[in-house]
C-alpha cells in the first residue's frame, strides 16, 4: 500500500520538508532504495548511502540538511529510532493470515471465541478456552484448555499456549514459542548430588545413584498487556503459583524462563538469555543476549546486564552488570584490562627473578 509522505509524516509526528504528495511504498537501506522507497538515513553515516541509490524521499536525522543528498522529500526526526519504529508499523503488511474461521480448524466444545477472531487452518482451540475480539490465532496453534488470551493478540504460526494460562490484550507470540510447558522441576529420593554441591561448595561429590523424580507443574502462567514473545522462546508454567510476566515485556527469540519467576512490567531480553527457576526481576530490566541468570535471586528495578553476562546473586535496582559472575561494569572493564596486562606482568616476574637468583646461587 502506497502512503504519501505527508501521511507518513503525521504517523511520526513530524513535518515533511519538499513535496507532500510523494508516494512511498516500502523502505530500504540508502544505497539500496528504489524511487518509491523512503530511504532509511538516521546518521550523517548512513547518509552517505544516498547517493548511490536512487531514493527520492528519507528519514533523516534533526538538523541534516536534506537538501545536500538530491532528494524531492525529507522527514526529520529528533530520535530516528522512534520515527523508525513508526515508519515500520505504518508500512508493515502483516503476516497475509486469512479472515475468519478456517475449515480445517478445530474448535472445541466449551471454547469461545470473541468477535472477528480468526483461526488458521490445523489450529486447536481446546474446551473451555477464551479468545478475546480481534485476535488472530495462526495456522497450526494450540491453545490449551481453560487457557485465557485478551483482545488483539497475534499468535503466528507453531505458537503453544499451555493450559490454564492467563494473558492479557494485544500479545503477541511469534512462530514456535511455548507458553505455559512444564517446568524443569526434579527430585531424588534422598539428597543428592546438587544439594551436595550446594551445601558444601566443594569440588567432589560423593552422592549415589539416584532416579529422578517430576515436580509436576500446577501453577500456569500469568501475562499482562502488550507482551511479545519471540521465536522457540519458552515461558515454563509455575510449581504451585503462575509464573508471571508483566505488562510490556519484550522476550527475544530462543530465550527460556523457568518455573516460579516473575518479571515485572517493561522489562527487555534480547536472544538466548535464560532464567532460572524462582528468580524475581524487577520492572525495566534489560537483559542483553546470551544472559544467564541463577535460580532464587532478585535483580531489582533498572538493572541492565551486558551480553554473555552470568548472574550468579542478587543485583541491586540501577545497577549495569557485565561479565562471569556478573559484577558492576566499571568493575569489569578494570579486571579485563587486568588480565590483558598479565603475561606482561608474569614476564617482568620472570626476568626479576632471573636477576636475582644467579645461576649456581642458593636459595
Amino acid at each position: 500500500m502506497a502512503y504519501r509522505m505527508e501521511e507518513i509524516a503525521r504517523a511520526l509526528g513530524g513535518e515533511v520538508l519538499g513535496d507532500g504528495a510523494l508516494e512511498i511504498d516500502s523502505v530500504a537501506e540508502p544505497a539500496e532504495a528504489g524511487p518509491r522507497d523512503l530511504a532509511i538515513a538516521m546518521k550523517p553515516e548512513f547518509a552517505e548511502g544516498l547517493a548511490k541509490g536512487r531514493a527520492r524521499a528519507a528519514l533523516l536525522w534533526e538538523g541534516a540538511d536534506w537538501t545536500e543528498h538530491d532528494l524531492d522529500a525529507a522527514i526529520l526526526v529528533a530520535r530516528p529510532r522512534m520515527g523508525l519504529a513508526a515508519v515500520t508499523r505504518l508500512l508493515d503488511p502483516g503476516a497475509g493470515y486469512g479472515s475468519g474461521i478456517h475449515p480445517m480448524a478445530c474448535i472445541e466444545e466449551g471454547a469461545e471465541l470473541g468477535e472477528g477472531v480468526s483461526v488458521g487452518p490445523f489450529a486447536v482451540i481446546a474446551r473451555g478456552a477464551k479468545i478475546g475480539a480481534g485476535s488472530v490465532i495462526g495456522p497450526q496453534v494450540h491453545v490449551g484448555w481453560e487457557a485465557q488470551i485478551g483482545a488483539g493478540a497475534l499468535l503466528h504460526a507453531g505458537v503453544k499456549i499451555g493450559p490454564r494460562a492467563r494473558i492479557g490484550a494485544r500479545f503477541t507470540a511469534h512462530q514456535g514459542a511455548v507458553i505455559g510447558g512444564d517446568g524443569f522441576s526434579f527430585v531424588t529420593p534422598e539428597a543428592g548430588a546438587v544439594e551436595e554441591a550446594r551445601g558444601t561448595l566443594g569440588g567432589e561429590s560423593h552422592a549415589k545413584a539416584q532416579a529422578w523424580e517430576r515436580i509436576h507443574s500446577l501453577g500456569a502462567v500469568e501475562v499482562g498487556d502488550d507482551v511479545e514473545i519471540g521465536c522457540n522462546a519458552c515461558i515454563d508454567a509455575g510449581t504451585v503459583r503462575a509464573t508471571r510476566i508483566g505488562d510490556g515485556c519484550k522476550i527475544d527469540n530462543l530465550c527460556q524462563i523457568g518455573h516460579n519467576v516473575t518479571v515485572g512490567r517493561d522489562c527487555l531480553m534480547a536472544s538466548g538469555v535464560g532464567v532460572a527457576g524462582s528468580t524475581r526481576i524487577g520492572n525495566n530490566v534489560v537483559l542483553a543476549g546470551r544472559v544467564g541468570v541463577s535460580d532464587n535471586i532478585f535483580i531489582g528495578d533498572g538493572v541492565v546486564a551486558g551480553g554473555a553476562s552470568i548472574i550468579l546473586t542478587n543485583v541491586p535496582a540501577g545497577r549495569v552488570v557485565m561479565g562471569y559472575p556478573a559484577v558492576k561494569m566499571d568493575t569489569h572493564v578494570e579486571t579485563y584490562k587486568a588480565l590483558r596486562r598479565l603475561p606482561r606482568l608474569l614476564k617482568q616476574v620472570s626476568e626479576l627473578q632471573k636477576a636475582v637468583f644467579k645461576p649456581g646461587q642458593n636459595d
